[in-house]
């Protein structure tokens, strides 16, 4: 018979077998767990999951992968079966038109990206998702980050341009204030019914995309096909398309060099409107015009500074653990639960798991949320934003609509309307 101990020391345990299980992660059989491609990242202890550094393993190095952490391979291989070989082979002997609009027509190619600020390296990704969907349904989601350092362009800003720069695919653009992560756009796919799903990136976010596409399907989203097609290599150094980036970009304003500005644009932007796409950047960046700025690099353009952003990273200035942080190609936000030397293990609220390499993220704050809803279930209730104060307003019997005139402090009719018949009234005194 078990005893009392047995029994509260196997509850613990599946409280944490439960939560790894929904984080993806494979146990080695000794309390510790093993991520998708093997890595030790976390241990039991005293019934809960713990995330490790790699400095905190033994040796200073992952576990060595044996059986066990092998393991993980036929699921990945299971997920990813559909997205395998045949599938180009498939699509090459679909010869007749008609056969090929069938296909297309359960099919879903999305580009999910921060283009800001916009350039004609974008105009090659989104090019490549139109001859991905072949015909069928293609969206474009910007994603919805702003921030000084590298995402200078509100969403609404960045869509208006893109549509001027890429007038073919305007009516593909959408300004969904929903969409903030790539997780919201294969959901949403879902739910209206795509049973496969084409995602087109550039080719130094493939592997990433796949993987992260791969280890949720089934759970948070289901489909047949999940195929994550490269837009081409992109190289820093290149001139040109391949060469042009958004890090170059906002280099540029930065250094006040319209001249390579100018070239990052399609010629489908006149001078004018690219003169005000530089100051909007620029304003965006708070970057003072014909001043020179003291900035750094490693900040607004980290692939061009890998080095300070490596010892600021090490030095422990940037990405702590407990650290909010955002990762800039997918959208995910999620807690730093472990620190590697170069990449960073994140848990998102829901309790998904993410690793990023440090030169994609950007640390996170909510300070500047206008949305009254922090997801689709959720509403904002942080304190001192916008989104919160429309949130609340809403639910306060006799407030004025929500006209953001209206929303800000001193507006006409700010608060409740009927809080003036309240007003204390003047007591003359004798």
């Amino acid at each position: 018979m078990k005893n009392f101990f047995q029994f509260l020391n196997e509850a613990t345990q599946s409280q944490a077998s439960m939560q790894a299980r929904k984080l993806n992660l494979k146990s080695d059989g000794h309390g510790g767990w093993l991520d998708t491609r093997g890595e030790f990242v976390a241990k039991t202890e005293s019934g809960k999951l713990v995330f490790y550094d790699r400095g905190r393993v033994e040796g200073g190095k992952d576990q060595p992968k044996g059986a066990v952490g092998r393991s993980p391979a036929p699921t990945t291989t299971q997920k990813a079966k559909p997205a395998a070989a045949p599938a180009p082979k498939s699509t090459a002997k679909k010869a007749p038109p008609k056969e090929e609009a069938q296909v297309d027509s359960d099919t879903l190619t999305v580009a999910f990206g921060r283009f800001n600020p916009p350039t004609v390296g974008h105009e090659k990704l989104l090019k490549a998702a139109e001859k991905a969907a072949q015909g069928g349904d293609l969206k474009i989601y910007p994603s919805r980050t702003q921030d000084p350092k590298k995402n200078p362009l509100d969403p609404d800003m960045k869509i208006s341009y893109m549509k001027k720069m890429f007038p073919n695919f305007k009516d593909n653009i959408i300004n969904d204030d929903q969409m903030k992560s790539i997780f919201d756009v294969l959901i949403t796919a879902a739910e209206e019914g795509y049973a496969n799903v084409n995602i087109i990136v550039g080719s130094d976010r493939q592997s990433e995309f796949e993987n992260l596409a791969q280890k949720y399907n089934g759970d948070l989203y289901e489909f047949g096909l999940i195929r994550v097609i490269s837009a081409g290599v992109r190289d820093a150094d290149a001139e040109g398309v391949e060469g042009m980036s958004a890090s170059k970009m906002r280099k540029a304003v930065i250094d006040d060099d319209f001249k390579t500005f100018r070239r990052g644009v399609p010629k489908s932007l006149d001078d004018g409107d690219t003169q005000a796409l530089f100051d909007a950047v620029r304003q965006g960046m708070g970057v003072k015009k014909n001043k020179k700025q003291v900035t750094e690099l490693w900040q607004i353009a980290p692939k061009y500074d890998p080095k300070g952003l490596r010892e600021n990273y090490l030095s422990g200035k940037v990405f702590r653990l407990g650290d909010q942080v955002q990762n800039l190609n997918t959208g995910l936000i999620g807690e730093v639960m472990r620190r590697g030397t170069n990449h960073l293990i994140c848990v998102t609220k829901e309790g998904y798991m993410f690793k990023s390499w440090i030169k994609d993220l950007s640390e996170y704050t909510e300070v500047k949320m206008d949305s009254p809803m922090r997801d689709k279930i959720h509403p904002n209730t942080l304190v001192g934003t916008k989104g919160a104060f429309i949130h609340y307003s809403k639910m306060t019997p006799g407030v004025v609509g929500t006209n953001k005139k209206y929303l800000q402090p001193g507006g006409k009719a700010y608060g409740i309307n009927f809080i003036n018949k309240y007003k204390a009234k003047k007591v003359s005194t004798y």
